[in-house]
């Protein structure tokens, strides 16, 4: 019987993949903390997990009538991303898959009335850069499989995508790492704007104080492992438009038992705000 080991929220953004001289330029000379604290989260925690396989759920991937799943065997090419090609361009991944392990999780599905998971080898579907740019920092011998954010979802239906997760992993011989991939509160600044806003303090950046103050709300309840706080927090965290619905930290904590998970989140790098969203990297052990 397989098992949940670790699981994660964390940050995709473009600064991690871009030249460290770039970083700085952005950052009035500093680095970026994320940038670091994902390398020691690799060092500290995942590696010594020790996964079969890594589960991401990629905020960029948007579904409609279903949620989706990766099967690929492997997945081999080269990204550039049609939102920013400047920083991310003909970037190479190879990565392998784990069809089992997406079979059995959209098989929980099959009987169900309430909830649709659709399992996808196609070699020509799409890869977004929530998966691609976590590879340089936390690929390692471990199968990969994508997710997708399903746009018509609400919070019931993330948590039970997530709960079929774990149900699946139970039903085949598989140490699991779950990564959230993606942000806070996501909202840009105009672009007239922008470029005085990309650097990473929160408290000048973050698009609206109010956001910042949400945020580390969040983090807060995710440190202490108060998963049920945050659970009851999401209705007004909306307002302040997390990232992909918050589809990507609701299937995750889904599949660590939902309001009655109270894994303690460790925090790696520092809270910080880039171009107006709200980013963090944050470990559970389990």
């Amino acid at each position: 019987m397989g098992e949940i080991v670790g699981a994660a929220v964390v940050s995709h953004v473009p600064p991690l993949v871009m030249p460290e001289t770039e970083r700085r330029a952005m950052n009035n000379g500093d680095d970026t903390t994320l940038f670091a604290g994902l390398h020691q989260l690799a060092a500290e925690k995942l590696r010594p997990s020790n996964p079969d396989t890594v589960v991401v759920i990629d905020t960029h991937w948007f579904s409609t009538i279903e949620h989706i799943v990766s099967s690929h065997a492997t997945r081999q090419g080269l990204f550039t991303s049609d939102e920013l090609p400047r920083g991310m361009a003909q970037m190479p991944y190879d990565i392998k898959g784990d069809p089992e392990l997406a079979e059995a999780w959209a098989g929980c599905a099959d009987d169900r009335e309430d909830t649709w998971i659709t399992a996808v080898d196609d070699p020509c579907l799409p890869i977004h850069y929530p998966t691609v740019n976590l590879l340089r920092f936390l690929q390692s011998d471990a199968s990969w499989v994508s997710a997708s954010v399903c746009q018509t979802a609400d919070t019931r239906d993330f948590l039970l995508f997530g709960e079929m997760l774990a149900a699946a992993v139970k039903t085949i011989d598989r140490r699991v790492v779950v990564l959230a991939s993606g942000g806070l509160s996501h909202r840009f600044w105009p672009l007239r704007e922008f470029r005085a806003h990309e650097a990473a303090d929160p408290d000048l950046h973050i698009r609206t104080p109010q956001a910042a103050a949400a945020d580390r709300r969040v983090i807060e309840w995710l440190k202490t492992g108060d998963h049920a706080s945050v659970l009851d927090f999401v209705p007004e965290y909306r307002s302040h438009a997390p990232e992909g619905y918050f589809g990507h930290y609701l299937t995750m904590v889904g599949a660590l038992g939902a309001a009655d998970c109270t894994a303690r989140g460790t925090q790696f790098g520092e809270y910080e705000a880039v171009a107006g969203t709200g980013q963090v990297h944050i470990w559970f052990d389990l």
